[in-house]
């Protein structure tokens, strides 16, 4: 399953549209005025699914993962100095990604693919490209990409 992942260009907040393989919105995400980055994710029929919450006052990045309300895991930026490495407690998966921080794989705890994310570089805005082993798992493979372009916008403005 592959999905398109594209932040709009004129929003006061962080607010992406993600698109199927045939063009349609799949999900939407829409930031929220918190201190640190607070973004939540609708489906198409506008109901909330889930939400990446960031904390605030930690010494590396951090951001926490809830399905609905539930609490299911985080996601943190490591201190490296080439590579980008986040350490998740989410799903036993874990992330690696290439030094232009463009290319990302997320890996479950037998090393198994479970996506791919590439980062379109020719756009206005930040866009994605993701591509999911299973259907099932799309919802969280979004919020593991969320949370690192919120880390990798974050350090960019900052």
């Amino acid at each position: 399953m592959k999905l398109r992942f594209k932040q709009r260009f004129f929003s006061w907040f962080d607010s992406y549209d993600i698109y199927s393989e045939s063009g349609e919105a799949v999900f939407t995400v829409r930031g929220e005025l918190a201190w640190g980055h607070l973004l939540r994710i609708y489906n198409a029929a506008g109901q909330e699914l889930g939400s990446v919450r960031e904390r605030v006052l930690t010494f590396l990045p951090k951001f926490d993962l809830y399905l609905g309300d539930r609490y299911v895991g985080f996601i943190r930026k490591e201190f490296t100095f080439f590579k980008p490495v986040f350490q998740l407690d989410f799903n036993g998966w874990r992330v690696d990604g290439n030094w232009l921080e463009w290319d990302y794989t997320i890996l479950d705890a037998y090393g198994r693919q479970v996506a791919s994310v590439s980062k379109e570089v020719w756009n206005w805005t930040d866009t994605y490209v993701l591509d999911i082993a299973q259907p099932q798992d799309a919802l969280c493979v979004l919020m593991v990409v969320l949370a690192i372009d919120a880390e990798k916008c974050s350090r960019d403005n900052g």
